[in-house]
């Protein structure tokens, strides 16, 4: 087996607090639609434009927004208030400013990791947004690489690791999305390391892959560094 080489890191609900935003922004949304749908019925319809609209988008505040407004004018049936469309607008462009809360034991395992890995932030998202967030965060000076792409893939990671590092089978890739951060990194051919948040989006659950043996689960971003210890046998 490989050593391990490289360690990617996955941003929002990993290093920083993100699914957070999204919640409070969704009741806002509730709020002002609360005459036209019923909030599950809300909630369902904007999880499916969204869905849809992946591929139009992308991930991230600005394609949110851009679903929320389709969401709006769908419940109405058209007739959503122009100052119902504006405070949706407002909304995320409160969500594109707001502060960068760095998650618990974030600065303490990249400064650990950092002095014999090479380390690379691999995240999904608006390019400007996701700079702005690393910026704030103060983590960048532990990063030897940032990839801040469409999607996440084992196409990806392949391509990632091999830029980075000594190729998948030498990487391990670390965050709270199983869909997105370890799935698609063991199918790589690299190790996947899930570190859940309380708080995940529809979209990014799956069944943990308990049979890959590159498999790895820990309750914290602190229990990283033991974990790469067992690793090294």
């Amino acid at each position: 087996m490989a050593r391990l080489t490289t360690i990617g890191f996955d941003a929002d609900d990993t290093l920083w607090e993100n699914e957070h935003f999204f919640r409070l922004t969704h009741a806002h949304f509730a709020e002002l639609l609360a005459d036209y749908a019923e909030p599950d019925v809300l909630s369902r319809t904007l999880l499916e434009t969204e869905m849809r609209n992946l591929a139009r988008y992308g991930f991230g505040i600005k394609g949110f927004t851009l679903s929320m407004i389709e969401t709006a004018i769908e419940v109405t049936g058209g007739k959503v208030p122009g100052a119902v469309i504006g405070r949706i607008v407002n909304a995320g462009r409160e969500m594109l400013a707001h502060p960068v809360d760095t998650l618990p034991n974030v600065h303490e395992t990249l400064e650990t990791m950092t002095r014999d890995h090479t380390l690379v932030l691999i995240t999904k998202g608006d390019l400007f947004d996701q700079e702005r967030k690393l910026a704030q965060s103060g983590l960048g000076e532990f990063f030897d690489a940032v990839e801040i792409v469409s999607d996440k893939t084992a196409s990806t990671y392949r391509s990632a690791f091999a830029r980075h590092g000594t190729g998948p089978e030498a990487a391990m890739m670390v965050g709270n999305s199983l869909r997105s951060d370890v799935i698609p990194a063991i199918e790589a051919g690299g190790w996947g390391t899930h570190v859940p948040h309380t708080l995940t989006w529809d979209y990014e659950r799956a069944e943990p892959p308990v049979e890959a043996e590159r498999f790895n689960a820990i309750g914290s971003l602190a229990q990283l560094p033991g974990l790469v210890e067992t690793l090294k046998g």
